[in-house]
């Protein structure tokens, strides 16, 4: 069941009736952090993949099942929640060479447009601040279903992932490799598993 529908804009579509399943999915929605992960790819030492994730964020979603270029996303992570299984690395992340939490404590991201791409994808597109440095980037999303939970919450689950360049939000920091290339990529991956419980 997608929560988008596309219209065939060579047809006409005159008073077509709303799947009530999509209907009942509009709404405002919130983040569960306890159940979501907001997290990275970098490429390390151009040999091997290191993971993290930001484990302090909050957001919230509304969907709308009727005309989903309306549902938009909006989500505030607190940078001095970076995970990555090591201290070291997670508190050079955090310093001067890369985050500077002390100046920028939270990455924003607000969406501009919904988009449906067929079956249960879409795209979110939106403006992603880092570093006070504020530029576009699209998420593909695969939305995973919506269940009732056993405490009678109300649930909806989105799969994602994107790709940014990190220099272009002024995270240059690196360091030359005696063999050639760099220490750290300067493409990063993003990673999304969303779970988020609707408001009554």
């Amino acid at each position: 069941m997608s929560i988008f529908s596309r219209k065939n804009s060579t047809e006409a579509a005159p008073a077509a009736a709303v799947n009530p399943d999509l209907a009942a999915l509009t709404g405002e929605y919130t983040l569960d952090p306890a159940h979501s992960t907001i997290g990275f790819v970098a490429r390390h030492a151009m040999v091997t993949n290191v993971k993290g994730s930001f484990k302090d964020f909050t957001g919230t979603l509304h969907l709308d099942g009727s005309d989903p270029s309306k549902s938009t996303a909006a989500i505030d992570v607190k940078m001095d929640s970076i995970e990555t299984g090591s201290a070291d690395r997670d508190n050079h992340l955090k310093s001067s060479d890369f985050f500077k939490i002390d100046e920028h404590p939270t990455m924003t991201f607000r969406s501009t447009r919904a988009e449906a791409l067929g079956g249960d994808d879409y795209r979110i597109t939106g403006d992603l601040t880092i570093l006070g440095t504020t530029k576009p980037i699209s998420i593909d999303l695969e939305f995973n279903g919506a269940a009732k939970d056993p405490f009678g919450n109300e649930r909806v689950g989105f799969e994602g992932k994107a790709e940014i360049v990190r220099s272009e939000w002024g995270l240059t920091w690196n360091a030359a490799l005696e063999t050639g290339g760099v220490l750290v990529s300067d493409k990063i991956k993003l990673v999304f598993d969303i779970s988020a419980i609707k408001q009554a």
